[in-house]
């Protein structure tokens, strides 16, 4: 039938449909011969099964009312149906600047509300639900009147610089590695209900609450490894922070995490509420009656090209290591960020009257935004990623590559003095992602994964010449398995309390790390912050295993004052399974590992008390988590985790550098170095950036990641040729060549 003449039949059909749910009229599948393709939005295999909207259909189409052909025909008419439902219930945002998280989020839940309407009305089962109710092209519904742009229509062409928001990446895909995007799932997702519900047994019964696998599975040992450092957990959390951000409901006025789940009646309670129930017995919280912890659920995605399908959640970063964790993501906020002189980012020159170098900006607006503070006085820092001042620890790192920043901007103005402030930033900008994708692979994740693992999974660098690894075919976006849980690794590393030592390599004092989360104000202090840099690389990490320390399964977050705070491991339990994560053995399959229907087949993976207590509080081995049963494995020969995070990280970190098209090694793109700049960016090594952007520190080790030793990790001094330094005379250009190669940044052009 021709389409107008389609359009034109519609409100008799929405009338035809009305009347046969009044008459309950039975569903009968539908006779397709005669039939225009364009009619059907999907076609179903199998038994016949049809809406009443589509029966009705057929019937005024002349169609037999009994039909037993193979398959079922969904049509556009009837996901237009349940979209018009839809829309009675959720209010769709369509902001005409950028998307913000929450606006995106009523994007997800009316198409979320659509595909939850047409599973129910066919009875699909996990595959038709996961697999093929993503191929309706929503384009030819009304849904697409309410698609945000950055999903259906954006145009790339190729450029030399990355937009902030991560669009373009892919010139194909333009949402790939974007922000907003949904997380990438390596398994399908186990949802209670099919659609969306936290998982639950395989038994068909609850799960134990995340509380008591917390407090049974991951008490407070205090082991510590014997070579790692905390440098690890501070530059693991940067990168984590460079990657995955959650898209979930804040707190309008302060945007922290809405408090009002527990102790409220239901109609008074957050509509995402999934609150942490903590029983009368636990052997802490019993001390003070508190009896519940609040947690909301993530939000749901809209996919690329608003694609129907079970629940998603969505990360609000970007999908690859591009420093998002100094510049931001949306060109607003980094033109915030900056100084407009000189390339440079906003700093804050607090100790300049004693020749030291610049802190992070105030955070002025929005003040209590992921801070504590004592009084309206205090201020934390602000910089490109919101939780710069989640712990003192990972504001150092935000702090170090700000300076570093402005460290190349300078050296970049020197050998150009004719470029101006955005050619300036954005050279600088590009080196900058460029050293953190480098340290990243080069120094971080061998210590991490080990050489076996690197070697196996692609992610050995380049000794010399171009990386010729990228593939347009690979999507780089965050895998929901490694922000949920894998990369939550760090966790168990966390130390008790966090160290300062002096430039001569001598311990001073310590402070406990619940007092120092959400409250870096010690770095107001001159000459603190070489103290602490001095700390992360002198203090030993805690063991890699499933011990957590009590400063946060008891005090996370802890408001002032208080006795008690939040239980980050609950939070990694409740948030694997309100993503739907499939439960460790899942995992252990995928990753080529062995499985079993028996607790007894975890042994020699993990230690037998381990195993004997997974066995005392879940039904089937099935149902362990991810989070809590990665940690608990032993780990590989020559890595710091057991082979099934080492899996899903490495996976994740494969993707990021075959799947980024401005990666730093790549060749023949317009991003691409020269093979003379390429050279001086491999010559970059953590030890020299901590030894350009701190006041006292003049001897370092090599390797800030493993503890000094004097054979294979020695002390050097910071000016001797030991530690090399780029040279930034590679990048200079004549004035010629810049008025032809380089013209003015433009952000829509996907540069």
């Amino acid at each position: 039938m021709p389409t107008d003449s389609r359009r034109c039949f519609t409100p008799i059909l929405f009338l035809a449909y009305l009347f046969g749910l009044a008459n309950g009229i039975q569903y009968s599948q539908l006779d397709l011969q005669g039939l225009n393709d364009g009619e059907c939005a999907l076609l179903l295999e199998g038994p016949g099964r049809s809406s009443q909207f589509d029966y009705t259909y057929n019937l005024l189409r002349g169609n037999p009312l009994t039909y037993n052909g193979p398959q079922t025909c969904i049509t556009y008419d009837a996901v237009n149906a349940a979209y018009l439902d839809a829309r009675k219930r959720i209010h769709v945002s369509q902001p005409h600047g950028d998307y913000k998280p929450e606006d995106v989020a009523t994007v997800g839940e009316l198409l979320l509300d659509v595909s939850v309407n047409l599973a129910r009305t066919y009875g699909l089962s996990y595959e038709e639900i996961e697999k093929a109710l993503p191929l309706i092209d929503t384009s030819k519904t009304l849904i697409r009147e309410v698609c945000p742009p950055y999903l259906s229509n954006v145009e790339c062409r190729p450029g030399k610089y990355r937009r902030y928001d991560g669009l373009c990446t892919n010139l194909q895909h333009p949402t790939w590695g974007a922000t907003n995007t949904p997380f990438t799932r390596l398994i399908g997702p186990l949802f209670s209900d099919g659609m969306s519900a936290p998982r639950i047994s395989v038994t068909g019964n609850n799960l134990p609450l995340s509380r008591v696998v917390s407090r049974t599975m991951h008490p407070d040992e205090g082991f510590h490894d014997h070579a790692g450092t905390v440098m690890i957990i501070a530059w693991g959390q940067f990168m984590d922070h460079d990657y995955t951000l959650t898209g979930t409901p804040l707190d309008p006025i302060n945007r922290n995490d809405p408090e009002e789940c527990c102790d409220r009646p239901p109609h008074l309670k957050h509509p995402y509420c999934d609150e942490i129930y903590i029983p009368e017995d636990d052997y802490f919280y019993k001390l003070f009656k508190f009896k519940c912890m609040n947690f909301v659920r993530s939000f749901p995605a809209p996919r690329p090209g608003c694609r129907l399908g079970s629940r998603v959640p969505f990360n609000t970063l970007t999908g690859v290591l591009d420093g998002n964790t100094v510049y931001g993501v949306t060109e607003k906020f980094a033109r915030k960020l900056r100084s407009g002189v000189g390339g440079e980012l906003r700093m804050n020159p607090a100790f300049s009257e004693y020749g030291l170098k610049d802190i992070l900006p105030l955070k002025l607006d929005i003040p209590d935004e992921g801070c504590t503070r004592a009084n309206s006085s205090q201020f934390c820092f602000e910089a490109g990623e919101i939780r710069v001042n989640e712990q003192l620890v990972l504001t150092c790192m935000h702090t170090l590559m700000a300076r570093e920043h402005n460290r190349v901007a300078r050296g970049l103005a020197e050998v150009n003095p004719h470029w101006d402030d955005e050619t300036l930033f954005q050279e600088a900008r590009r080196i900058n992602i460029a050293i953190i994708q480098h340290i990243t692979y080069n120094e971080f994740l061998p210590i991490l994964l080990g050489k076996d693992v690197m070697q196996k999974f692609g992610l050995l660098l380049e000794k010399n010449g171009y990386y010729h690894g990228y593939d347009p075919s690979v999507n780089p976006n965050v895998i929901d398995a490694f922000a949920a849980a894998a990369y939550r690794f760090g966790h168990s590393l966390l130390p008790t309390a966090v160290e300062r030592w002096s430039k001569a390599h001598k311990f001073i004092a310590s402070k406990r790390l619940s007092d120092l989360i959400r409250r870096p104000f010690d770095l107001y202090r001159a000459g603190v912050f070489d103290e602490y840099l001095m700390g992360l690389m002198n203090q030993v990490a805690q063991a890699m295993d499933d011990s957590i320390t009590q400063e946060v399964t008891n005090h996370l977050f802890k408001k002032v004052g208080a006795r008690h705070g939040m239980d980050l491991v609950s939070f990694n339990m409740q948030r694997g399974r309100e993503f739907g994560i499939p439960g460790y053995m899942e995992f252990r399959k995928f990753c080529g590992l062995p499985a079993s229907d028996h607790f007894e087949g975890l042994f020699g993976s993990m230690p037998n008390e381990t195993v004997a207590r997974y066995a005392s509080i879940f039904e089937h081995p099935n149902d362990v988590d991810l989070w809590s049963g990665g940690v608990s494995e032993r780990p590989l020969p020559g890595c710091m985790l057991g082979p099934t995070f080492a899996c899903v990280i490495a996976t994740q970190f494969s993707y990021s550098r075959r799947g980024d098209r401005f990666w730093y090694e790549n060749a023949n793109q317009p991003s691409s170095f020269t093979p003379e700049q390429l050279e001086e960016i491999r010559k970059v090594r953590l030890a020299r950036i901590i030894c350009d952007n701190t006041d006292l520190i003049d001897t370092i080790q090599l390797y800030p990641f493993v503890l000094p030793d004097h054979e294979i990790n020695p002390r050097v001094p910071c000016r001797s040729g030991v530690i090399p330094s780029m040279d930034l005379s590679k990048w200079a250009e004549y004035p010629s060549e810049h008025n032809f190669n380089h013209f003015n940044y433009d952000p829509s052009l996907g540069k």
